[in-house]
């Protein structure tokens, strides 16, 4: 039978009052895991007493809701690394930050002094995918190691064979959240609102389009922006009027932000679909209310019913440094710091090749994001999860469908 997207949103209001004991108990039978689980292969001998390698994150302007998660995840990731003498008794890992500031340009300026100047290891990012298109390839042309830890537009490993990423790529993470909320909300049509001028939101409307087609749901209408704008009631009545049963956006943070406002200001209840921009506390906490049903598939979710030991250690180390929970860019940076790491300590070189080639190989990883691989191209292999927000928070949506669908029955007396 299929399901009434207004429908759907008032039940969900409903289900969060059963999820946060299932969470809790989730959460409780987990214990806490030891440094040691991380031990993937023997003590390294041959190290120098200090490995530095750089980071690239939009640390200030729009994109820095990202960027700053980044930085304190990374260094608390350098810090546990340290701490546990992971390196080796000798040897201590530094981390050198520069601020891209979501720039291309600056990334580039950043990137080149990180591994030309600073002769770093590794690099780590930059933070949108925008910026990496110019940056990498300078990583590249010196044989220098850079992972996106937030990059998933399409064709990021294809700059070069030091060019990997632990971010789930848009074409790994929406179809999947596409097919659950078909099936779910029983969707069959649906508008698409996206910017035009920006490497990832280009390639999350390709990937949202197909997945849509895939899923047979109908696109009643296509709109475009561009970074920077600030009103899009134009587009938005457009899409409205054609009375879709979702509205289905790729966009970044700033204009995200906006686009969830504005489409509420307009009287749209349904659901609202988001790409890898919108997956960001800040969205949530500078939309407000109106960000209650917007779903967003996920390489992370913080309250993943059944999170991996190395998860809810990364939480409860995130929250007592830093007085605030982690979100996905958070947890795919901890967990790239850790990577390099790894790389660094089972080649027991910090040669930029070795490094390179000890990363390649890394497979069933345990990390926050779950049990992790990379695959021939350089790119993650771990599973996704589709999300929805309830009560300002990200939830899972299974669990969140699955409380609803549990409450109807018994509304209905099934």
């Amino acid at each position: 039978m299929r399901k009434s997207p207004a429908r759907f949103l008032s039940l969900i209001f409903i289900a969060v009052l059963l999820l946060p004991a299932t969470l809790s108990l989730a959460q409780d039978e987990m214990a806490q895991p030891l440094i040691g689980s991380w031990e993937t292969c023997a003590v390294p001998t041959n190290l120098p007493e200090s490995v530095n390698i750089g980071a690239v994150f939009a640390l200030s302007e729009a994109a820095s809701v990202y960027g700053v998660a980044q930085q304190n995840a990374v260094q608390l990731a350098v810090d546990e690394i340290n701490a546990s003498h992971y390196l080796g008794e000798g040897t201590t890992l530094n981390v050198i930050f520069e601020d891209s500031a979501g720039n291309r340009d600056q990334a580039i300026t950043a990137m080149t002094k990180l591994v030309e100047e600073d002769q770093v290891a590794a690099v780590l990012g930059p933070t949108l995918s925008s910026e990496a298109f110019g940056a990498d390839p300078v990583a590249q042309e010196n044989s220098t190691v850079v992972m996106g830890v937030s990059n998933t537009a399409i064709g990021i490993t294809d700059m070069g064979d030091y060019v990997f990423r632990n971010s789930l790529a848009e074409a790994a993470v929406i179809p999947g959240t596409i097919a659950q909320a078909t099936e779910q909300l029983g969707l069959t049509k649906a508008g698409l609102l996206y910017g035009n001028d920006d490497d990832f939101t280009v390639s999350g409307y390709e990937v949202f389009k197909e997945a849509l087609e895939e899923n047979g749901v109908e696109i009643v209408g296509e709109e475009t922006f561009v970074k920077g704008d600030v009103d899009f009631n134009t587009q938005l009545t457009n899409l409205i009027s054609a009375q879709p049963d979702a509205i289905v956006v790729s966009a970044l943070a700033a204009e995200a932000v906006q686009i969830i406002i504005q489409t509420r200001a307009q009287g749209y209840a349904g659901p609202i679909i988001g790409g890898n921009g919108f997956n960001s506390p800040a969205v949530l906490r500078d939309s407000g209310a109106d960000s209650e049903g917007l779903i967003v598939g996920g390489a992370w979710n913080y309250g993943n019913p059944n999170p991996t030991e190395s998860s809810v250690a990364f939480v409860t180390a995130y929250e007592a440094a830093y007085e605030s929970s982690p979100d996905q860019f958070a947890a795919q940076a901890y967990t790239g710091a850790w990577l390099l790491a790894t790389a660094i300590r089972c080649g027991d070189s910090a040669d930029r090749t070795a490094i390179r080639d000890a990363l390649a190989g890394i497979t069933d990883f345990d990390s926050p994001l779950g049990v992790f691989s990379f695959d021939e191209n350089r790119d993650p292999l771990h599973d996704p999860i589709a999300q929805i927000v309830v009560e300002g928070k990200f939830q899972p949506l299974a669990v969140v469908m699955a409380e609803a669908t549990a409450e109807a029955t018994e509304e209905s007396g099934g």
